[in-house]
């Protein structure tokens, strides 16, 4: 796998960028995930979604202000080093790395999970390595390659979803109830079990770890600048479109859903629309669900894997991380990269084979703050650069963000409210301590190797320390 230049290809084009946009919001937290914010919220997790996604709305906005202005390899790091300096370039860089880590492990140990609808007595691990292997062998694959395949699976997504919420519509008309009729199935369901904050305020506000932790791995769209064949045309359509999917895929979905079964019932050992309609008897509808949200994992791995491939040749490029990440394949793909996920992962085989019962909302909590804090680096680097710009430079904005600038204080101040959500409940405080520890372990890498090199420093000489 030689080198064969130093720039990624210009391979995605307007159809691939405008399904991975959509896919993007569809995978592990919505099919498996949703599942503890229902538990923690009951209905009122509509609202949290409602809440969380504006936020990212206006998260992605900035982004998009950014990519369509300066459309680059390694996205919101670059801006981070570029608007708010090489230590918080180099933090956030690393941390959206640390968090696709953490995701692509949750979404390995789902796999697992949801092979076990079919498979109950063969092992997990042995699921999770088998699609670590097949993964990891697509990603060596030209840029093509993965667009085409995200196209088709995040296609086979939204076609599923749009068909689930039609059939879920139909058993609520058809009055067809779940569990042979001990359960009832409408609308009202809604608000009959306790209410719609059955655990009050402080439930919903619970299920924000698990709901921003469902929005994880949009900014993938941001990501893609670097290779989109026109990026001030393609970015702002796919940013344009996430109300609208936050809308379809987690509010209209959910809202059906616990209109169908009543929410207490909602174990959490599956996906809920597998045990759903499960329980409704329609055993056939279930195993085609099961295979779309396995498709989902390993739709939301790729893309995983894919942007932290860009993310860290990005890196490479200022300084901020070795060499080696920046060598491309002869396709044009950041192999290191791939290699250093795929052993990573291979952990998460151990994992999966010591504490098969005790992962996914480990990982989930610690993602969300990763990808919170990430999520902060892209506001807070938006806002430095508008603050550097004059006001000629801000009217030719292609893509200006809207409700400037109390929208993007709304979401500064929303995602730092996050982080106090995590230290307040016990079961996701771990996340606040080890997201800290990464921080400082970052903090300190950056100090002895990094800031060396940061931007601005003529390249080193060999004996430079």
């Amino acid at each position: 796998m030689h080198q064969e230049g130093t720039q990624l290809r210009r391979g995605l084009n307007a159809r691939h960028i405008r399904f991975m946009a959509l896919g993007s919001a569809i995978g592990t937290g919505l099919f498996y995930g949703s599942a503890g914010a229902i538990q923690r919220a009951g209905p009122s997790v509509l609202l949290a979604y409602l809440i969380g996604g504006a936020a990212i709305f206006l998260t992605m906005r900035a982004l998009g202000e950014m990519a369509v202005r300066t459309p680059v390899s390694g996205s919101f790091g670059h801006y981070a080093t570029r608007y708010l300096g090489p230590y918080l370039g180099f933090l956030t860089g690393w941390s959206y790395a640390f968090s696709m880590l953490m995701v692509c492990l949750a979404d390995v140990t789902v796999f697992g999970l949801y092979m076990g609808f079919w498979f109950p007595d063969t092992p997990r691990w042995i699921w999770v390595l088998g699609i670590v292997l097949l993964i990891g062998g697509l990603n060596l694959c030209s840029v093509r390659v993965f667009g085409e395949l995200e196209f088709w699976l995040s296609l086979l997504k939204i076609v599923a979803i749009v068909a689930m919420i039609a059939a879920g519509l139909g058993v609520l008309l058809a009055g067809i109830q779940p569990g042979g009729g001990a359960k009832v199935s409408g609308f009202s369901n809604l608000w009959r079990h306790g209410g719609f904050f059955p655990n009050g305020v402080q439930g919903m506000i619970a299920s924000f770890s698990v709901v921003m932790f469902a929005f994880g791995g949009i900014e993938v769209i941001g990501m893609t600048a670097g290779e989109a064949r026109d990026p001030q045309r393609m970015i702002p359509r796919a940013i344009n479109s996430v109300p609208l999917r936050i809308l379809l895929f987690y509010v209209l979905t959910l809202t059906v859903l616990m209109a169908i079964f009543p929410w207490p019932g909602i174990t959490g050992d599956s996906s809920p629309f597998v045990q759903i309609f499960s329980q409704l008897g329609l055993a056939s509808a279930a195993s085609v669900l099961n295979l779309v949200v396995i498709s989902a994992v390993i739709s939301a791995i790729n893309s995983d894997i894919f942007s932290t491939g860009r993310m860290l040749y990005g890196m490479a490029a200022n300084g901020q991380a070795p060499m080696v990440f920046s060598r491309l394949s002869r396709f044009g793909v950041p192999w290191m990269t791939v290699l250093v996920m795929g052993v990573a992962l291979l952990g998460g085989v151990v994992l999966n084979y010591l504490l098969p019962d005790k992962l996914f909302m480990a990982f989930a909590s610690m993602v969300t703050f990763s990808v919170v804090w990430v999520w902060l680096m892209i506001l807070l680097s938006q806002v430095a650069m508008r603050r550097g710009l004059s006001a000629p430079e801000s009217a030719a904005l292609h893509f200006p963000v809207p409700f400037w600038p109390y929208g993007q204080l709304f979401a500064i101040v929303f995602m730092l409210f996050i982080f106090v959500v995590l230290g307040v409940f016990p079961d996701t405080r771990l996340a606040l301590f080890v997201g800290a520890g990464w921080l400082a372990l970052l903090t300190v890498a950056y100090w002895l190797w990094a800031r060396p090199n940061r931007p601005g420093d003529r390249a080193p000489s060999p004996r430079h320390p």
